[in-house]
């Protein structure tokens, strides 16, 4: 694993929990290739229904290992047939009784919580399964929610400020979650920084509802919105919906409105190229208006991937050539500025331990 011997040039945060993929990925007895942070791993399912997280790559003569088998509680190359557990380590080579100590591969932490399986890829040793962001919300029975996974060929950070600011609305998404430009741009945005986080709140009363909002609620009149976001490293927590106008909206009396809860994992797959796994949950339980919100709002998201794989083929082109920032971004900028102090503090610790 090469790192950047300058922490301001480093790609990656690596002493963090990132999500490789929903829990229903992994049947018992399957597994799957996937590349994190330049990271080729393949995640797996035992019988008893353990999950893996193994570099994708035998130790014997570096066959991939997402092309083998499980059975029971081992995968098994399909090249040679060596056998590993979850924990990398080599339990049996066909060809021999005696197993050599080197025959291992590294084991990733892989932690299955609230429907998806979160991956650390740094240190082993500093993988606190308390630090996992809890969503509770795939658990919960007053929401319904759907879940996707978007291959999107743009760089990760740029999904961060996509979803930080959502003032993009109105121009990417007029037909379902967007609304009046102007209304947008007026809105203030109040930005706190957490402990380990950054928070964005932006209230819109008196507005009118958005495709979606009526779709789903069938509003009549103009509704006092409200979005929440959330960045915590690497996940974002978006709360946006809306009420009847007096309604209760900003004092927290919104069961009677309207609430889309998104859930975003952004997981870097390399410099380019970033795993995209969200869900959508919404309050609204009848009939197929979970399906409808969440087709609608896969849309949206579509709408978005388009809009940072054309940056990212721009950015290439120049990547020396600067970027300006606006006031809405304050938020992307304070959540960049989290990432930037972290792998700071990842390569200050790293030096310490080497010397």
């Amino acid at each position: 694993m090469t790192r950047a011997a300058n922490a301001d040039h480093e790609p990656f945060l690596y002493d963090a929990w990132y999500v490789a993929g929903w829990a229903t990925d992994l049947k018992p007895g399957e597994r799957i290739g996937r590349t994190f942070l330049n990271q080729p791993i393949v995640l797996f399912r035992t019988a008893s229904g353990d999950v893996g997280a193994l570099e994708d790559r035998c130790c014997h003569r570096a066959m991939q290992l997402s092309h083998g088998h499980v059975e029971g509680e081992i995968l098994r190359c399909t090249y040679h047939g060596l056998e590993f557990g979850t924990d990398g380590i080599c339990s049996r080579i066909p060809a021999q009784e005696k197993i050599p100590k080197t025959a291992c591969v590294r084991s990733y932490p892989l932690v299955e919580q609230d429907a998806m399986l979160w991956i650390w890829m740094g240190d082993p040793s500093k993988a606190d399964a308390e630090r996992i962001p809890s969503h509770h919300y795939h658990n919960d029975p007053k929401w319904a929610w759907r879940g996707a996974h978007f291959p999107v060929n743009g760089n990760w950070e740029l999904l961060v400020d996509n979803l930080m600011d959502l003032s993009h609305l109105p121009y990417i998404h007029p037909n379902t979650i967007g609304g009046n430009p102007e209304l947008h741009f007026k809105t203030k945005t109040e930005t706190t920084k957490l402990p380990n986080g950054v928070k964005v709140e932006r209230r819109m009363p008196a507005s009118v509802p958005p495709p979606t909002y009526i779709d789903a609620k069938g509003f009549k009149g103009l509704v006092d919105r409200w979005q929440e976001i959330e960045f915590m490293p690497v996940m974002i927590r978006i709360h946006t919906g809306a009420c009847d106008v007096d309604t209760g909206a900003y004092e927290g009396k919104r069961d009677h409105g309207f609430s889309m809860l998104g859930f975003h994992g952004i997981t870097p797959e390399t410099e380019r190229t970033t795993h995209y796994f969200w869900s959508m949950a919404t309050n609204i339980l009848d009939g197929d208006i979970p399906d409808v919100v969440f087709e609608q709002t896969a849309r949206t998201f579509k709408e978005d991937q388009e809009v940072l794989e054309l940056q990212q083929v721009r950015m290439e082109a120049d990547p020396n050539r600067p970027l300006i920032d606006i006031a809405s971004d304050v938020g992307g900028r304070q959540a960049r500025q989290l990432i930037r102090k972290l792998i700071r503090a990842q390569h200050e610790e790293e030096a310490r331990e080497v010397a």
